[in-house]
């Protein structure tokens, strides 16, 4: 296991203490934590070069530098947890081409927005398992099609079992978890059992757990001892607001008070890059305050996504006008660094990693 994964957790003096022992001292207090090795997480494995969520990108993912593999959860009809970006599946899998499950196709309402195609919590893992895994974005990433067919779908144990033999942590995601409770497939206590079945919130065993639903990351906080990190998109609210009446928005999350209020049941946020890095005419602007204000009340700050294509990138970090075609990924990493991120998710973790041993 790296020094990386050891102390860029970056969490309170406590937390770290109990979920390891960091190979240097642990920040003294919130204002230091800044100052912890930020860790590289591969973003549904390394998917800039294999079909994401498959068992060779999370080995990519490993090969490359990753100190975290990340698996995004959603439940099948039986209750078992597999790695999907979705739980509607017609874009990652080969389902349409199987005439057995057609008249599975179906639409419904996801987070309150209609969805149409087919749903993991339609099937079986054992129907699951007869699908094979493909590129999400082939007109972007046609070299990763070679590998369409090849994969099956993995279930969070097949993820925790790799992450073991190969001493890396895993970062899970809770998808549509207010979607899942109501439909009788909660995440979290699958989650939690698979985690203590393989005691995986010991010294050896990195994990951190991510949604961007706040109550469920409540609930886990009294169910579990391991970090948790609330995610922040560039813009709207969690769902469990929207559901709830509340008022709030993510934007509201990462003031001085919502940070605050996060601090009470997580011990870092997952932020879209965008906000700590704003745009103005398409360039990144000098860093926001979030790193910051999220240092002062002991929350690490992780950024999503980083990836190659010029098309993903802020227009200071282009190459070209060729929009699927590799961008300045390390300038773009560095730029982050410097900002003061704690981690960085990215779909090609050996740009990243490089940029990591520069440093």
């Amino acid at each position: 296991m790296t020094s990386r994964i050891l102390v860029g957790l970056g969490l309170t003096l406590a937390a770290t203490i109990a979920l390891t022992t960091p190979a240097v001292a642990a920040p003294a207090d919130a204002t230091e934590a800044s100052l912890v090795e930020p860790v590289l997480i591969g973003h549904r494995g390394a998917s800039g070069y294999r079909p994401e969520h498959t068992i060779a990108a999370y080995e990519l993912a490993i090969e490359q530098g990753a100190d975290y593999i990340e698996p995004d959860l959603v439940s099948t009809k039986d209750g078992v947890l597999v790695a999907r970006h979705e739980n509607e599946i017609g874009g990652t899998t080969d389902v349409a081409d199987h005439p057995e499950f057609a008249a599975r196709r179906t639409t419904k309402t996801i987070d309150g927005r209609p969805v149409t195609g087919w749903f993991t919590e339609d099937f079986t893992y054992k129907e699951l398992r007869t699908l094979r895994a493909k590129e999400r974005l082939p007109l972007v990433r046609p070299d990763n099609t070679a590998y369409d067919g090849q994969e099956r779908i993995p279930t969070l144990d097949d993820v925790i079992k790799l992450a073991r033999r190969e001493g890396v942590g895993i970062y899970p995601e809770t998808k549509h978890p207010t979607y899942f409770d109501s439909i009788g497939l909660s995440l979290e206590e699958p989650l939690v059992a698979a985690l203590a079945k393989r005691k995986w919130d010991d010294a050896d065993d990195p994990v951190i757990i991510q949604s961007f639903e706040t109550a469920n990351l409540r609930d886990l906080d009294t169910m579990i001892d391991v970090p948790l990190a609330q995610l922040v998109d560039a813009s709207g609210k969690p769902y469990d607001f929207t559901a709830a009446g509340d008022p709030r928005t993510y934007t509201d999350l990462l003031t001085p008070t919502g940070l605050a209020w996060i601090a009470t049941y997580a011990d870092g946020v997952g932020a879209n890059k965008d906000r700590v890095l704003p745009r103005t005419g398409g360039a990144t602007t000098v860093p926001s305050p979030v790193v910051g204000d999220a240092h002062d009340v002991g929350l690490i700050v992780h950024v999503w996504t980083l990836r190659r294509e010029n098309q993903f990138m802020a227009t200071n970090f282009r190459i070209g006008t060729d929009p699927n075609a590799p961008g300045d990924l390390a300038a773009e990493a560095r730029a982050f660094l410097d900002a003061g991120v704690d981690g960085i998710f990215s779909d090609n973790p050996d740009l990243v990693a490089a940029v990591l041993d520069e440093r």
